[in-house]
């Protein structure tokens, strides 16, 4: 049995996009007509199956049919011991992708701002590692850090770190490599001083510890709206829940772009 694309939203902070990116690419992936498992790491706030929940509510409500995942929903290990309740997580994890890989082409992770054994396992699982950060210094922190006086990055951070020991441990799998990818959310439309600052940081530690920057979103007001429905930029012409205008145009345009930057195995232009 070939194993599905596993595509991992990785971040240590929260706020940075990891659900609505998420959602976006499942539905992307979705309307390429690819079978896609989800899973959501996060046991606590489910943001990401808290999303699909809404969009399951809206079309059984209006009627309307919309293009759903394959959903596994884990729970963590009641054992008391930790080493014991780590590996039962991670067996978990390991048998949901499993099962998924059974039907789905790609599988969508979503995981929560904080580092736990079943983040890290997500981690060395990832063909694609997605990490959005808001377009600020403040972010950059979770990649690196920065000498203030000459805004040169003296090292990475200890969540590079982390994906630095899960692609050891893919390599020791004989897995193939991450592809890691910096998705710059929020950025502003006008260039900047701050902008062109974290371009050039960006880059120098891109060059170092081995990722790949994408434009992501732009900071709107309507992805807050289509939470609560479910909805993604995607489905606006089909579910009639709004009239389109020019803004949410340019921000359809942007998850295209996003998705094609990706470079998925077998994933066509967004409709």
């Amino acid at each position: 049995m070939a194993r599905a694309h596993v595509i991992v939203l990785g971040n240590e902070k929260g706020g940075s996009g990891k659900s609505t990116t998420a959602m976006h690419l499942l539905v992307a992936l979705l309307r390429d007509g690819h079978e896609v498992g989800a899973l959501d790491l996060d046991l606590r706030q489910k943001s990401f199956f808290r999303y699909l929940e809404n969009r399951h509510a809206y079309g059984a409500r209006e009627g309307t049919p919309l293009k759903l995942p394959r959903m596994i929903e884990l729970a963590r290990s009641g054992a008391s011991h930790r080493e014991t309740a780590n590996e039962e997580d991670r067996a978990n994890l390991e048998g949901a992708i499993d099962k998924l890989s059974s039907t789905c082409a790609f599988i969508v992770i979503d995981t929560p701002g904080a580092v736990s054994a079943l983040t890290q396992s997500a981690h060395a699982a990832a063909d694609t590692l997605i990490t959005p950060i808001n377009d600020s210094m403040v972010d950059f922190d979770l990649l690196g850090r920065v000498d203030p006086a000459t805004n040169k990055v003296k090292g990475p951070s200890v969540y590079s770190e982390m994906v630095w020991t899960s692609r050891q441990r893919r390599a020791s799998a004989r897995l193939g490599p991450t592809d890691w990818v910096v998705l710059r959310n929020r950025m502003a439309q006008l260039e900047s001083r701050n902008k062109r600052k974290v371009s050039n940081v960006l880059e120098d530690l891109a060059s170092r510890i081995g990722f790949r920057i994408v434009p992501g979103f732009s900071e709107r007001v309507i992805f807050r709206e289509l939470f609560l429905n479910g909805l993604t930029l995607l489905d606006l012409k089909q579910s009639g829940f709004i009239n389109l205008t020019l803004s949410h145009i340019a921000a359809r345009q942007e998850v295209r772009d996003m998705v094609k930057a990706l470079k998925l195995p077998g994933v066509g232009p967004v409709r």
